[in-house]
This record gives structure tokens, sequence and C-alpha cells, in this order.
């Protein structure tokens, strides 16, 4: 493969940091975080992350500017799950924060962006699991745990990641919380709009029932 052969002749190309200068998204970045750019699944990506470790590339490398994201999170972005794995064999921080959606974990970006092979995965390798979190994978058991204490917002904003997710049984459970079934929440859009990106018809019907708009 001409990247061993590359690093096998100068090793300290596998600490190289790449400027962006794209709008939004300026700082630096390692090869890593090249490697696992959206859109993700880039061919060889594992055996490219295992070489690029190998010769000395810090899994955890952050990336330096508008965002402090490493690789992981980066692969969980892009629903690359052979990306996502190589990194974690090779002991990425499952956990690590700097997530650009709440400074959380790489699961925060699966999540949020509806990278469900990626979120699942994570969670099937230890990721801690928030509120919002468990609501949108429909994890109904963590649910109810953790809503014990958590305020009415955190409950809204559970619910409406229970929608984003198509998890029709969190959503009911988290409106019998109290859940504000009009919450303008992330995107701009209300639950109801949430479940209908989604394609959830069924969830979106009972919504519709309750009187979402």
């Amino acid at each position: 493969m001409r990247l061993r052969e590359l690093l096998a002749a100068n090793p300290a190309l596998a600490q190289t940091r790449i400027v962006e200068t794209h709008p939004g998204c300026a700082g630096e970045r390692s090869l890593l975080h090249v490697a696992t750019d959206w859109p993700g699944h880039f061919p060889n990506v594992a055996h490219t992350v295992r070489i690029l470790v190998e010769f000395g590339a810090n899994v955890n490398a952050r990336f330096v500017g508008t965002h402090q994201e490493v690789p992981l999170h980066w692969a969980a972005s892009s629903d690359d799950v052979d990306a996502l794995d190589a990194l974690l064999d090779a002991g990425a921080d499952i956990d690590a924060t700097g997530s650009v959606i709440d400074g959380g974990s790489p699961l925060s970006d699966a999540v949020a962006f509806g990278q469900w092979n990626a979120a699942h995965r994570l969670v099937e390798r230890g990721a801690r699991l928030d509120l919002w979190h468990a609501a949108a994978l429909g994890k109904l058991e963590t649910v109810k745990q953790l809503c014990e204490g958590a305020t009415h917002q955190q409950v809204t904003q559970a619910f409406w990641c229970a929608c984003h997710g198509g998890q029709i049984e969190t959503a009911q459970y988290l409106l019998s919380r109290g859940a504000d079934l009009h919450w303008v929440g992330y995107d701009r859009m209300t639950p109801l709009a949430a479940a209908v990106r989604a394609g959830a018809a069924e969830l979106a019907a009972w919504l519709r029932s309750k009187g979402a708009n």
C-alpha cells in the first residue's frame, strides 16, 4: 500500500496537520480526520486507520479551530462503522468530548445527524447514554431511569429526539411525563415535523391525534 511506503520513508508524516480554511470550519486537522471526513466510507478506511496509528498518528487528535472534534466524531457523523470500529480498536476514546452539537461525545453527532448505524454501534461498544440519546434510539428502560430528576426542558428535548428517531413508545412515555407537544426544537422543527422527516408515519399519526401541529 502506497501509504505504508510513504510513512516508512518518513514516519513523521503521520503527525501531519492539514490547514482547513473553509468558512465555518477553519482550523487544523489530522490525517485521521482526513480519513474519516464527510461523506466517509472511503476505500480501505479501516486499513488506512491502522497504518496511520501504527506509524504514530494520535487516534484522539483534536481538530484545532472552530471545534475540537476527534476523528471518532467524524466517523460517527458519516455513519462510517468501519472507520468507527477501526478507531475504537486502536484506542479511541468512545466518550471523547468536543462534539459540534453539544460539546459532547461522538454519540451526540451520530444521534443529532441521524446516523443510526454509527449510533447503535457506539452504544454496543459502551458509549455513555444521555437522556436525549436514549430517547432517539428507543432505549425506553434507560429513558425511564434517566428521567428521574430530569428537568421539564430535558424531558421535552428528549421527546423531540424520540420523534427525530421515530421512536413511538419512547415518545408516548415522554409525553406522559409532561413533554411539550408543540416545542419548536432543533432545525426549527416541531416534534411532528421531526417525525415526518424521519418517515415515521405511525408516530406522526399519533402525534396528530394528540393535537400536534
